[in-house]
């Protein structure tokens, strides 16, 4: 059941609108900068933004987000220093084994994005039995973006309709937006309303540059590892509080909104 908090009127007379975005995208940042601060590995930044994870996940949830698409290791985030990188791995393997069965039980499926034949064998063993094992009966979708790159993501869109052209299984003159998004790796999902990025940098490094195009963003100071579900009603109420045009004005938005 959608949370009545995060409903608000349009300022007009009228009906209410859904102000629950259907899909919430989150840069996690400040693993290693939270670490530090407490005087910790780097590491255990990382594993306590898992922690994280869970608690927004199960958060979205309950307040009706349909997909929650978190950017968890981007194509250039394997330049990090090499023991890091083995780190990271070694966490996401795990976390793999371990959560499968709770987000299945939780009815929440898993789709993961990006590049993932450089991750070994058994990572991607992990991924295709989780995804497999969470593919039916859910009512949230959490998308994991590893080792993903948002101009990866369209560059390889565009391969893959330069290779239909190439077959003659479609004309050039059929390239077009709508064409574009269903070879994204994205396709069949919604585009993310809502961008979050967490420790206070303020750009979106490369993530999902395609289907960001009319995200509202909220950036946030609070390192990702103290992110959790008051933070994110915060966001979710932000964003409740903005108008959304796409192009049009304040006033045709309104004239919609009337019943």
């Amino acid at each position: 059941m959608v949370n009545t908090s995060l409903q608000g009127k349009s300022g007009i007379q009228g009906c209410v609108p859904d102000r629950v975005p259907r899909h919430v995208a989150i840069i996690l940042d400040g693993n290693n900068r939270w670490a530090k601060l407490k005087h910790l590995p780097g590491l255990a930044g990382h594993r306590a933004g898992v922690a994280r994870v869970r608690e927004v996940v199960e958060a979205c949830a309950d307040h009706g987000v349909e997909v929650l698409t978190l950017f968890a290791f981007s194509s250039e985030n394997w330049n990090r220093p090499k023991m890091e990188v083995h780190g990271l791995m070694h966490l996401f393997l795990h976390v793999l084994k371990r959560e499968a069965r709770r987000l299945k039980k939780n009815r929440i499926r898993l789709k993961v994005i990006g590049n993932i034949s450089r991750f070994s064998p058994e990572i991607q063993q992990r991924i295709r039995k989780a995804e497999a094992l969470t593919a039916e009966d859910y009512v949230v979708t959490l998308v994991i973006a590893a080792n993903y790159g948002g101009m990866w993501d369209i560059a390889n869109a565009a391969r893959q309709l330069a290779e239909k052209v190439d077959r003659g299984e479609i004309d050039s003159q059929q390239i077009n937006e709508d064409a574009m998004e269903q070879h994204l790796s994205t396709a069949g999902l919604p585009a993310p309303d809502l961008l979050i990025r967490t420790s206070g940098e303020q750009r979106i490094s490369n993530f999902m540059l395609w289907q960001c195009a009319y995200s509202e963003f909220y950036f946030t100071d609070t390192l990702w590892p103290d992110f959790g579900r008051d933070a994110l009603q915060q966001a979710l109420l932000s964003y409740a509080r903005r108008q959304r045009r796409f192009g049009k004005t304040s006033e045709q938005v309104e004239a919609e909104i009337l019943c």
